[in-house]
């Protein structure tokens, strides 16, 4: 019954409503978009590398000197590494997650297959990687020890090949939709044909979530870095990591001194660097859509304010006919609900031209509709939480002083 009655006020007052509509439509607009973009990074920030993260130290080396003993010289890192107390294992690796480069090859089905293939990145592991990383094979077996190769050896000899590979899930369900990539021949790697003996279950990029990374494929070869070019990778007790860093750095001294300790990290410390830029992300859009809120929730409250000043008699009249302080109460609540629904099914609009805009300009992913509805019950809320006390004090106006103060 008080529907038309409110049409017909806010159509005398078309300013003020207009104003707030477009207010309430440029917050939903935003944010919808800037909650779809928070919860894009927080998935970003929480996806599993597939190592275990808090249970891992690395180190890296620059050598000094002649580079012929490069892989005995690894070889013993390696001994003296494993033997540390509290060092589950130690391997090494080419490359890492959350690193500041990423080594890449593109895997194919034929040796002349047209297109461009999957863009994957490529781990060459040593002997003890599985059990140093904690990546857990899902399918298939581990490299046997007839199948690693001297890193060196392959340059110098352009002949080499590489008998056997791991493929992350992700790149075996891409390239074997069926699920049989065990046992399959690839190509990659200067058009020669690998194996697929194995695949582990989650194995992130280097760089996970970056413009190079191609789907997060990556796979794992059986060639053995030195230590001029990889990384120690040495799986601890959470507890005990930074004392494994330091008497690690100290027993690579002793076994190969005159060499350059150029990083000595922990995986997990190297993993919230990489996503810093993420978090603040997180953060400033957070701060945005609270002020945006309260912006709103303010002019909500103002307008209310005001409005109920300028109805005093009306209020007083309505009173003196018998109207109830709730139905007072529900009437400011229903104008406050009509503005909203306005503004939000403007705001939805805005909300997906902001989508395209963003997906033509940064390449993002859609807005997905359910974020949609979302936005509009914060609103709807919100505007009912916001008008809530001025329309109280119009409630408890009694009708004397309501048609006095007139």
């Amino acid at each position: 019954m008080d529907i038309l009655p409110i049409l017909a006020t806010l159509k005398r007052h078309k300013t003020a409503a207009g104003l707030i509509v477009l207010q309430i439509a440029l917050t939903c607009a935003i944010v919808c978009n800037a909650l779809f973009l928070i919860m894009q990074r927080i998935e970003r920030i929480k996806q599993p590398s597939g190592l275990a993260d808090q249970e891992i130290v690395t180190l890296r080396l620059g050598g000094i000197g002649p580079r012929e003993n490069a892989d005995a010289q690894t070889r013993a890192d390696l001994a003296v590494l494993r033997a540390l107390p509290g060092v589950t294992d130690a391997t090494i690796l080419n490359q890492i997650p959350f690193g500041d480069s990423m080594q890449t090859t593109t895997m194919r089905l034929q040796e002349k297959q047209d297109g461009s293939g999957s863009e994957t990145s490529m781990y060459n592991v040593s002997e003890g990687w599985l059990k140093a990383t904690g990546l857990r094979l899902i399918a298939g077996r581990d490299f046997e020890a007839n199948e690693y190769q001297n890193e060196i050896d392959m340059e110098q000899n352009s002949a080499a090949s590489i008998p056997a590979l791991i493929l992350n899930s992700a790149l075996a369900k891409q390239m074997f939709p069926k699920g049989d990539a065990v046992g399959q021949v690839v190509y990659g790697m200067g058009e020669k044909a690998v194996r697929v003996v194995g695949v582990v279950d989650t194995l992130v990029s280097p760089q996970p979530g970056s413009k190079d990374e191609s789907k997060g494929f990556s796979m794992l070869l059986p060639v053995r870095e030195t230590f001029r070019g990889g990384y120690y990778l040495l799986r601890t007790d959470p507890a005990k990591r930074d004392d494994v860093l330091k008497a690690a750095a100290l027993a690579l001294d002793k076994s190969g001194p005159n060499r350059i300790l150029s990083e000595s990290k922990r995986l997990a410390d190297k993993r919230e660097h990489y996503y810093r830029q993420d978090q603040s992300m997180v953060m400033l859009l957070a701060a945005v859509c609270l002020a945006l809120l309260v912006v709103t929730a303010f002019g909500i409250v103002g307008l209310a304010s005001f409005w109920v000043q300028q109805r005093t008699r009306m209020i007083g009249t309505r009173r003196a006919l018998g109207a109830t302080r709730g139905q007072i109460l529900r009437y400011f609540q229903t104008e406050n609900f009509i503005l909203s629904t306005l503004g939000i099914a403007l705001g939805m609009l805005a909300a997906y031209g902001i989508s395209l805009l963003l997906m033509k300009s940064y390449e993002l992913p859609p807005l997905p509709l359910a974020f949609l509805p979302v936005g509009a019950v914060l609103l709807w809320g919100l505007g009912q939480l916001a008008v809530w006390a001025p329309a109280r004090r119009a409630a408890a106006l009694s009708p004397v002083a309501a048609l006095r103060g007139a």
